[in-house]
């Protein structure tokens, strides 16, 4: 295949572009879709009386049409491509100038052209288009089959402008590409994170539960000082290593379905609910006394579980960043209008720029004992939300109190 049959068989035109398959798709798409770029062109045909102006894409070898506004039926459209050689375009690529002319039949340059005779071209402005870095991307044309005064200065600054516009509007556009193309695979990667996570934690779930199993067992046989040492500190791991599982699942399936959901029941067994999740801290931080005070005198409407979960996590996080040894207090009480389940620690003051992003997640305490996630007080957010509530934090005289608050049920008349 010689080289006029390559170049014939790599040209397009517009029935490519419509099938998405134009190797300059892009450059096509984004210059077809600009709202600016039209009002250009459709600016420059009033003001130069031309009936046809247009931006195209220009290479060493390739002339595309991106854009045009076509009132004399050259048959131009988007994609639509002409041989290089059968236009001025490849000029002004090769050596950086404008083409001008008024008149082909008169003017010094161009008379006669053959470019010009070929396609009944009688006056033509041409500009070249260039990125801010000066690389050359297309030209701005405009062309008509009647004389016209394309030459004069103020419409020749008026094209060069435009030209300017359009090319500083490219970078615009291909950075807001850029971004939004980011912004998708971020998303897509958040999702195949959040993905693995509900998979991880499904999994392990197993593993954790036999670890379980196998310390109920011992703690029914005869140990040795030594053991009666470690059992309690295993049974720590695993709980911190449940809770870490319960929160992961929680979160990826937020994520995942949108949003935490809750299944209140009228009157919750929430006293239960608490008071087992209580014990179970207990039972993994025997070094830290927990002080149990609930006095819930009406129905609550929420669901116990995941109420209980947060109490949990609000717990464990006293646990960690509470003064050792300091009793941690846990509190309930349902009035007229809320129903309030408070935890409440010892220690130093929250600073304020971390309490500003305490419920964000994956966000941690500066000074943790063991490792975590950072999701233990934002899934505690965000079950108190699912409830139509709320938690708040008050530091006070080296005491920090974390309240949950969920609305109570009407009163029945």
């Amino acid at each position: 295949m010689n080289n006029e049959v390559l170049r014939r068989a790599i040209t397009q035109d517009h029935a490519a572009f419509q099938a998405q398959e134009h190797d300059f798709q892009a450059d096509i798409e984004m210059l077809a879709n600009s709202d600016l770029v039209g009002t250009i062109l459709e600016t420059v045909m009033l003001a130069t009386n031309t009936r046809f102006a247009a931006v195209a894409r220009v290479t060493a070898d390739r002339w595309v049409a991106c854009r045009s506004v076509d009132e004399i039926n050259f048959g131009l459209a988007e994609g639509d491509e002409i041989e290089i050689e059968s236009t001025f375009c490849r000029s002004v690529r090769e050596t950086s100038q404008k083409v001008l002319f008024n008149n082909a039949a008169t003017d010094d340059v161009y008379r006669n052209h053959p470019i010009a005779s070929k396609f009944g071209i009688v006056s033509y402005a041409s500009i070249p288009i260039r990125r801010s870095d000066g690389s050359f991307f297309g030209t701005l044309c405009a062309i008509d089959t009647e004389p016209r005064d394309l030459k004069h200065p103020r419409v020749v600054a008026m094209l060069e402008m435009f030209a300017d516009v359009i090319g500083r509007s490219l970078e615009t556009e291909e950075r807001l590409e850029a971004q939004e193309q980011l912004v998708a695979h971020e998303r897509e990667l958040a999702r195949t994170q959040e993905q693995f996570i509900a998979v991880l934690g499904h999994d392990l779930r197993n593993p954790v539960a036999a670890l379980e199993a196998g310390l109920r067992q011992l703690a029914r046989q005869p140990l040795n000082d030594r053991a009666q040492k470690m059992l309690p500190l295993m049974r720590s791991s695993v709980h911190r290593m449940n809770e870490l599982i319960d929160n992961m699942m929680l979160h990826a399936k937020a994520r995942l379905g949108g949003g935490i959901h809750v299944n209140a029941a009228p009157d919750a067994p929430l006293t239960a609910a608490i008071t087992q999740v209580v014990d179970e801290v207990r039972a993994a931080s025997p070094e830290h006394e927990i002080l149990l005070d609930l006095s819930f005198d009406r129905p609550i409407s929420c669901d116990a579980a995941r109420v209980a979960q947060a109490v949990s996590n609000l717990m464990s996080n006293a646990v960690r960043h509470g003064t050792p040894g300091a009793p941690i207090g846990v509190r309930g009480t349902s009035g007229d209008c809320e129903v309030t389940i408070s935890v409440v620690n010892q220690g130093e003051a929250i600073p304020d720029d971390l309490r500003r992003r305490l419920f964000q997640p994956f966000r941690r305490g500066m000074q943790t004992e063991g490792e975590g996630l950072g999701l233990g007080l934002y899934i505690a957010s965000s079950i108190a939300d699912a409830h139509g509530g709320r938690i708040e934090v008050t530091c006070e005289g080296g005491t920090t109190i974390f309240k949950f608050k969920l609305p109570a049920l009407p009163t029945e008349i």
